[in-house]
């Protein structure tokens, strides 16, 4: 049994308030970070929910209501957080009712859906949150029956005292809780007490969804709602020179056609903020069709735009500019230039050693240079934004994955304080990063202000795919050294992208090989670009897992192997200090993936296996595709896949996430593609940006985790970076060719599909 410290003791931690009917309202803090309240405070909040930012209500029947703090992205923390809660309230699942918390950026420090972090940062809380709860209900029953709180036990909602043969359920109780005091510290469950965490529980929305129920942000409707739509620059490095409307606003529905500027002059923004086009053209109307219809018929003209500056305020406070290049950029001079910044020098970001020196005697060195394109996010929910702002207030809904980032430059757009703007989360069609950035909500918010009525922002899917966030441009030269006895003996990564290098140099094989030195460069651009799926991993570990099996095959080693081999050694001798990952923790699920897959060598039979191993998101996956042929034409059989996440919450959930990071790693490696010219996106639909078929997915996926009951850490993210890597490996294994450029097969003859 561990204890944790509810950091700040009695009131100031939790809130309390007898509800109607008799029931209790427990409202805890995220990360204990609420701040001390009266209690006749609390009581003057709404009966509905208290604004803080999360909590338990239980009713007088027992029922429980738990909040679910985190925006909810596909990923099912709306289920797994709750869980949380309620296996340290013991309390029976089936009597848990789950609802989606508001927003509240005075309470909560992380209300995020992004980098695989909501369990990790959550764990502690939520579970403090159920523990301190129960103790409340524990303090009560002993208080009711006279006997020792230390001699009460819990099950499922229900208190007993064995030796006086008393029980009451947590309804019976929950009135007479109001005045327990919770302790500076609470004991929490052991891990092999759990009941619910680590056991299948279904998606609490699953019903609904496939039921069309409204949970949508484009479901959301308001009495009196008008439909708003923008148009765009069609090339990065434009801007608004002037519109003709005349026609446009005759048409059937239309209310108003007017240019907007999203952005003040002189604006900060907030760090998950990006400027894609401060200017645009704005339609408002009654319905989407004839909106749709208006934007056809509307002539406007545009010109170069000159360089110009933005200030970001930075995660932890800290402030960044961010300089944008004048021009039409076009993806042949951004390949020009990566290959120019490539052969000179760079920011050398580690050294270890001599490398240079080992370069120069060794007996055999390899280089090999990868690089990967822009790619759109494309979630299959446009981005939409509903918003109704009146001079003393500003209501937004809909589906964003930082609310309280968009709180904040919300309110700096319209001229309001915090308080005035209240965002109500709605569940979301996808996001994979795309979402982080809520310039749609700023969006709606001033059309809304500016036409004094309800507003529904819509983008079309055209739209979505031409108007920026999308994940840079990468290029990265590694060279390995091996001596006489094929061992490694220096390594080399060079690499940069547009506008940002994908390089992490301290991780692996950093710590594994005696000289090593890993060096950066960057590509400005006005080509806005953002967060995707697994950030700069989603391309360098695909790169680094490729170069890594070419080395081992250099080496003449198994590739599994050869892997192990360098993680042992970064586990007994490690190299510097700074190495950012568990060397025994990576080896292991390489250890495990290859007694799952019954790995014997690379190909085995009519199957042409590739290996791939990751560190990020503070998790450690490992992977084996298997590919096969039919009629010569490769496809991908099956997929092993081992993660060493720590305690898995929802296992359902978990082996959904990891299956679906793995599908979509494929499919961008395969066929992932935005190309520019004159500053204008070539793909602006699935009719030119391919998507990874049905057909063409996995038969099989097997996912394995590893047992080790070490806190929870990320799992939205990692499954996707490796499988490139793998996928790379075994296509070379089946077609005898290395993949030195994604996409892979894009422009290939191979369909890689088994009907």
């Amino acid at each position: 049994m561990s204890i944790i410290k509810t950091r700040v003791g009695r009131r100031s931690f939790m809130k309390t308030s007898a509800l109607a009917g008799g029931g209790l309202m427990i409202s805890f803090n995220w990360l204990a970070s609420c701040q001390p309240q009266t209690e006749e405070e609390v009581r003057q909040m709404p009966k509905e929910w208290f604004e803080m930012n999360g909590f338990i209500k239980i009713g007088d029947n027992g029922m429980v209501t738990i909040m679910s703090p985190n925006p909810e992205i596909g990923q099912n923390v709306k289920t797994s957080m709750p869980m949380i809660v309620a296996e340290e309230l013991d309390v029976n699942w089936d009597d848990v009712v789950v609802e989606q918390a508001p927003l509240n950026t005075a309470i909560f420090v992380r209300q995020i859906a992004g980098g695989s972090q909501s369990i990790r940062f959550g764990w502690k809380s939520l579970r403090m949150a159920g523990a301190a709860a129960r103790h409340m209900l524990k303090e009560a029953a002993a208080k009711e029956w006279g006997v020792p709180a230390e001699e009460i036990t819990s099950k499922e909602g229900v208190l007993y005292h064995e030796a006086s043969n008393k029980s009451a359920g947590y309804g019976e109780l929950a009135s007479k809780s109001v005045d327990i005091e919770v302790p500076e510290e609470l004991p929490l469950k052991d891990p092999k007490d759990f009941s619910i965490i680590g056991t299948p529980r279904k998606n609490v929305d699953g019903k609904n969804i496939v039921t069309g129920k409204p949970l949508y942000g484009l479901d959301y409707k308001q009495e009196g709602m008008l439909t708003a739509m923008v148009v765009h620059p069609p090339a990065f490095g434009m801007k608004f020179k002037s519109m003709d409307d005349s026609e446009a606003k005759k048409m059937p529905g239309i209310q108003d056609i007017f240019k907007l500027e999203s952005l003040k002059e002189g604006q900060e923004l907030t760090y998950f903020e990006t400027t894609i086009f401060p200017e645009m053209v704005v339609v408002v109307g009654n319905s989407t069709w004839e909106v749709m219809q208006a934007k056809k018929a509307l002539k406007v003209e545009w010109e170069p735009a000159g360089d110009y500056e933005l200030k970001y305020a930075g995660f932890r406070g800290d402030e960044e500019t961010v300089k944008y290049p004048a021009g039409l950029e076009s993806t042949s001079d951004h390949l020009k230039k990566m290959d120019e910044l490539a052969a000179k020098s760079a920011e050398t970001s580690r050294k270890d050693g001599n490398p240079e020196e080992a370069f120069s005697k060794a007996a055999k060195v390899i280089e090999r240079t990868y690089s990967a394109p822009y790619l759109a996010h494309n979630p299959m929910e446009p981005q939409n934004f509903f918003a109704h702002v009146t001079d003393t207030k500003a209501e937004l809904v809909g589906p964003v994955q930082t609310p309280e980032f968009l709180e904040k430059t919300v309110a700096a757009r319209l001229g309001m304080t915090l308080e005035q703007v209240d965002i109500q989360m709605t569940r979301m069609g996808g996001g994979f990063g795309r979402r982080l950035y809520g310039h749609f909500g700023v969006e709606a918010a001033a059309i809304s202000q500016r036409m004094k009525a309800p507003i529904k922002l819509v983008y079309t899917r055209e739209d979505d795919m031409t108007q920026g966030t999308y994940r840079p441009m990468y290029q990265v030269t590694y060279r390995a050294a091996l001596d006489e006895e094929n061992n490694l003996i220096a390594f080399h990564v060079k690499g940069g992208g547009v506008p940002e290098s994908p390089i992490f140099e301290n991780r692996f094989p950093a710590g594994a090989v005696d000289n090593y030195l890993a060096e950066k460069w960057v590509v400005e651009s006005n080509i806005t670009t953002g967060a995707f799926r697994a950030p700069r991993s989603n391309f360098i570990a695909g790169a680094e897992q490729s170069f890594l099996d070419e080395v081992a095959e250099e080496a003449g080693k198994d590739p599994i192997d050869f892997r192990i081999e360098l993680l042992e050694k970064a586990e007994k001798n490690p190299v510097g200090e700074e190495n950012d990952y568990d060397a025994a923790r990576y080896a292991g699920v390489l250890k495990l993936v290859k007694e799952k897959s019954a790995w014997k060598g690379a190909n085995e039979g009519d199957t042409f296996r590739g290996v791939s191993a990751y560190y990020c998101h503070n998790s450690y996956v490992a992977q084996v595709l298997d590919m096969k042929k039919e009629k010569d034409t490769p496809y991908v059989d099956k997929v092993f896949c081992a993660i060493d996440c720590g305690i898995v919450v929802n296992p359902i959930a978990a082996k959904n996430l990891s299956e679906g990071g793995i599908v979509d790693g494929i499919g961008m490696g395969l066929y992932g593609q935005v190309t520019f010219k004159d500053g204008a996106p070539e793909q602006s639909n699935f009719d030119k940006y391919r998507m990874i078929r049905h057909k063409e997915a996995p038969k099989a996926i097997e996912v394995h985790f590893v047992d080790n009951g070490i806190d929870p850490t990320g799992l939205g993210e990692p499954t996707t970076p490796p499988i490139l890597g793998a996928l790379a490996n075994a296509l070379y294994r089946a077609t005898g060719e290395r993949q030195y450029q994604q996409p892979f097969m894009l422009d290939k003859s191979q369909i890689l599909a088994k009907s």
